[in-house]
């Protein structure tokens, strides 16, 4: 009985490739923990407290939109980093405040190796990497699971492109 009310989580999980930029560097990008603004489209990121790269520090995550009526709305999240992993390059946070309707939300984000056939025109050779980024929350009151999907797929691959941007010497 007590299963049937426990209540509904989504997860959403999204993995894109980065091409042409090494695991090492993907994962300086990633535990930069504060610079999300750099890689992300938003306005501003920045430490709020903690020690740099050590869990329990919290970031400021913000950007600002034009609402219906021309006024500007400041979207804003707080997160906190739970881990960090520079051996395994992932990490994990969890949305402590925000206006976005999310509630109980967790993340984890990793970089993996590129799994490459050995037969390719690059003789096997890594030419890029794997950034990953999976979430469990409450359901978002206004959006759907899609909504939810897509937010975190079009944030990753928006990265992505970012860091290929900067780093790829196959995009300069």
């Amino acid at each position: 009985m007590a299963e049937e009310n426990k209540p509904i989580k989504w997860e959403g999980k999204a993995t894109v490739e980065v091409r042409g930029t090494s695991e090492e560097i993907v994962w300086k990008v990633l535990e930069d923990f504060c610079n999300l603004h750099k890689w992300l489209p938003i306005d501003t990121c920045y430490k709020v407290e903690g020690i740099e790269g050590q869990p329990g520090l919290i970031r400021y995550c913000a950007s600002t939109k034009k609402g219906v009526d021309e006024k500007p709305i400041v979207k804003f999240f707080k997160e906190k980093l739970l881990t960090i992993d520079p051996i395994q390059r992932c990490l994990s946070y969890e949305i402590v405040d925000n206006n976005m309707g999310f509630k109980n939300y967790k993340a984890i984000m990793k970089v993996l190796p590129l799994q490459i056939n050995g037969d390719d025109d690059n003789n096997g050779k890594r030419v890029g990497c794997m950034l990953e980024w999976e979430c469990v929350c409450d359901p978002v009151e206004g959006w759907s699971l899609e909504n939810l999907h897509a937010y975190i797929g079009n944030f990753l691959k928006c990265m992505a492109n970012n860091i290929e941007l900067v780093y790829s010497p196959l995009f300069k």
